[in-house]
């Protein structure tokens, strides 16, 4: 049971929950920035909700089916086709031996989620079959030839399923750990301006242009531990909202912490996006 990939798109890369835990090892967690997307598509197969799936960037990816497989694309919405035949998105769909599936580029959005019955079963790093970008940790980024071996599937498929979570206005935020380098109004002046989102952002972070925030201490700050959603700001004063892919450590002051639950829509915001933040409960 296998999927080939003919062409891998820009930055195609297998995740799955990551390996949170081995901070202090030094290992990065990883895993599906867009988690609500990535586990919505492994329901909708019945497969087990650690299974691996493709994570696309913005260009989408081509694969044939070695077998017949089941599949389906969440995510950023984009066209799906196989030999041809467009596909819905957040749906099941049958994918006979040989075919070619075509998951186009993102419509709106960043990255698309490809799951097939069984999950991608590439051999775990560390308890993970995620691609960690940063210290390249997990199984490489795809390359065209590459063959993906699949799964056994676990159950029947789920016509329908809970829909993925709204996009909120803002993403919430708690102070956090150095707030008190940027003065008693950090949080609030974080909160009271709207961000764009910077080129460079990738899997490790989501960097920002807009109001600089000023520090009130110029004294260098030791490194320290990160947590996921750590807004660091570095001496330019731009934020930077750190990712599944950030590094364990790291020597600037964190502002603020975003909310677990929100870090999905960081995922699907491209360069030159908007983004704000309010203050979480």
């Amino acid at each position: 049971m296998s999927l080939a990939v003919v062409d891998p798109g820009g930055l195609t890369t297998v995740q799955d929950r990551g390996r949170p835990g081995l901070a202090h090892l030094g290992v990065p967690r990883a895993g599906a920035l867009d988690a609500p997307a990535a586990a919505l598509a492994n329901r909708v197969l019945a497969n087990p909700g650690d299974a691996a799936v493709l994570e696309t960037t913005l260009t989408g990816c081509t694969l044939r089916a070695e077998r017949s497989h089941w599949l389906v694309v969440t995510g950023a919405p984009c066209p799906v086709t196989v030999d041809g035949r467009a596909e819905p998105n957040g749906q099941a769909f049958f994918a006979p031996a040989g075919s070619e599936v075509v998951v186009g580029p993102a419509e709106s959005g960043v990255r698309s989620y490809v799951a097939v019955a069984g999950g991608v079963a590439v051999d775990p790093v560390l308890g993970s079959r995620s691609t960690d970008t940063l210290a390249w940790v997990g199984p490489p980024r795809l390359d065209a030839g590459q063959v993906l071996p699949v799964g056994t599937p676990t159950g029947e498929l789920h016509e329908h399923d809970t829909p993925r979570p709204l996009r909120a206005e803002g993403l919430r935020v708690f102070p956090g750990p150095r707030a008190d380098w940027f003065g008693p109004d950090a949080l609030a002046a974080l909160c009271a301006s709207a961000y764009s989102v910077g080129e460079a952002s990738n899997r490790i972070g989501l960097r920002l242009s807009g109001p600089r925030l000023e520090r009130v201490r110029d004294d260098e700050l030791p490194s320290e531990g990160m947590v996921l959603g750590a807004v660091q700001v570095p001496p330019d004063g731009q934020p930077v909202v750190f990712l599944a892919d950030h590094p364990v450590t790291g020597g600037y002051p964190v502002v603020a912490v975003v909310h677990p639950d929100d870090l999905w829509q960081c995922a699907q915001l491209r360069p030159g996006d908007r983004v704000s933040f309010r203050r979480g409960r």
